[in-house]
């Protein structure tokens, strides 16, 4: 071959150009490729251990992946795989001509006598390929980066985006027939089957989980709610009940707390010790023998928290892909959105509301690029307070965007009547509202929509489910039993609210309903 003495463009795969440079030649693997081929149409073993592994733009040579297409297509249809329907395959596709007719195929069978060893031979090809992927991407890095107009912030997120999908092995593609979907979805209905109807990440609250069958991959959360409602004590809830009691690995990204508050919060959670004892650490000697038992379960659970301030979306986007690809996170909380930045995502400027806008449309694009659910938390418009009634949020409380509500899966809101006074639920019991939450579901695009009571346990930071606690008494008893601590024993149970367990900056700033924004 003609040595090549100045920069040149060759074509490969689906038509992706790499420059050839002193030389060289894209990363190849053609004779493997050739046994591969050879030992599919020979072996249907072979074809069940690697047609999940490869696809069509893996092969370097495109008679190649048009051989392979023709096999997958086979494969599809449940169609026996050999040389001859190949070739008959080939031919409906008008494309045998195109790989060098029949005798080519006869020649790729001669080269193998079985399928063994395949699967390492087509890991070699997938490894060449994400070899050419890497040039390419580099490539075109190089060429955006001397182009002055282009942002650099998007720069590097649009690199390491690229990044990621060759390090996940999951390059990209333009779309997927419906036999493919529907085989997926039932292997996925076969899951949820045997996981007890739970498709998703569980919250650790029955009937919320029971409405959402758990949270889905792909969906993006809002949870709304005015400050001193206890928007941190229930996402650090389910936090807790996803990380420690179902070991799935969480990343919470808190913009308001330090990470040493929020796990004092779930200390006082997990071992029952008040947060007054925890913050002057005025404890007596088996409180401490508690603590220490207590926190066993804490300290390994996969839960990463980042308390990183005025957060970015870029910034926020590359931690989640870091913390997806080392400790495979399965779901992201934000506390909160309206102190996140949307950085230079929005050029010239913009207002506040096309910021949150932006920001909320990254927070969709996350999920949906890591299939994983992200729950953010927002704040409501002051709308709320001058309401009479029982102050019951509505979806046109939602502060700053309507882009909010219209990104969102699902839009649920968190209601105690007892922080406005009333002592009574609306409801025919006229029951008490003492320690109870709402978690009220308002728009769900793939489920129904319920108000579900929640046990709020204010003095622990905490939310539960109601039926656990069915009485004050009952709660002192299983206090008792588990050795946890009960300053209020011989009492009726506390109910300071939440900004009074737990200070919340989000309470000193002036919500203007003008101006609605905590900095």
């Amino acid at each position: 071959m003609e040595k090549l003495t100045a920069p040149q463009s060759v074509k490969y795969g689906s038509g992706n150009v790499v420059t050839l440079e002193k030389g060289k030649i894209p990363p190849q693997a053609v004779d493997l490729e050739e046994v591969v081929l050879g030992a599919m149409m020979i072996d249907k073993k072979g074809v069940d251990e690697i047609i999940d592994i490869l696809h069509p733009d893996v092969f370097y040579k495109i008679a190649h992946q048009f051989i392979f297409e023709a096999i997958y297509k086979l494969f599809e249809n449940t169609e026996a795989i050999d040389l001859l329907t190949v070739s008959n395959q080939l031919r409906k596709d008008g494309r045998l001509d195109k790989i060098g007719g029949e005798y080519y195929l006869i020649q790729l069978t001669q080269k193998v006598s079985s399928s063994a060893h395949i699967e390492f031979h087509a890991r070699i090809i997938l490894q060449k390929y994400i070899q050419r992927s890497l040039i390419k991407i580099s490539n075109e890095i190089i060429e955006d980066s001397y182009d002055e107009s282009t942002d650099v912030f998007d720069l590097l997120d649009a690199a390491e985006s690229k990044l990621y999908e060759v390090t996940q092995g999951n390059i990209k593609r333009s779309t997927e027939t419906a036999h493919s979907l529907v085989i997926q979805a039932k292997n996925r209905i076969q899951e949820i089957s045997n996981r007890e109807g739970l498709s998703g990440v569980p919250s650790g609250f029955d009937k919320l989980d029971k409405l959402t069958s758990g949270w889905q991959p792909s969906d993006l959360i809002i949870i709304a709610a005015r400050p001193g409602m206890g928007k941190t004590a229930l996402t650090l809830s389910m936090a807790r009940n996803i990380a420690v009691g179902s070991n799935i690995p969480v990343a919470f990204f808190s913009l308001e707390m330090s990470a040493v508050q929020l796990i004092t919060r779930l200390i006082s959670s997990e071992t029952g010790l008040s947060s007054e004892k925890l913050r002057t650490g005025n404890l007596e000697t088996h409180e401490w023998e508690q603590l220490n038992v207590k926190v066993k379960d804490l300290e390994k659970a996969p839960l990463f928290i980042d308390d990183t301030p005025s957060l970015s979306i870029f910034d926020l986007r590359a931690k989640c892909r870091r913390l997806a690809s080392q400790h495979g996170i399965k779901m992201v909380m934000i506390d909160y959105l309206q102190l996140m930045t949307a950085g230079s995502a929005v050029k010239g400027g913009g207002n506040r509301e096309q910021e949150i806008s932006t920001i909320s449309r990254n927070l969709k694009a996350l999920a949906k690029e890591l299939n994983i659910p992200v729950i953010a938390l927002s704040q409501l418009s002051r709308a709320v307070e001058t309401r009479g009634g029982s102050k019951r949020p509505l979806l046109s409380d939602l502060r700053e965007s309507g882009a909010i509500e219209q990104d969102a899966d699902i839009v649920s809101f968190i209601y105690r009547p007892e922080y406005y006074k009333i002592e009574e639920w609306d409801d025919e019991e006229r029951s008490p509202t003492a320690n109870q939450g709402e978690f009220i579901v308002a728009k769900h695009r793939n489920g129904g929509l319920e108000n579900i009571r929640l046990k709020f346990l204010g003095h622990l930071g905490k939310f539960d489910n109601l039926d656990d606690f069915d009485s004050p008494f009952e709660f002192h008893s299983k206090m008792n039993e588990a050795g946890g601590d009960d300053p209020f024993r011989g009492t009726p149970l506390p109910n300071p609210s939440a900004d009074e367990a737990f200070g919340s900056s989000m309470n000193d700033f002036n919500d203007d309903e003008d101006n609605d924004v905590p900095f």
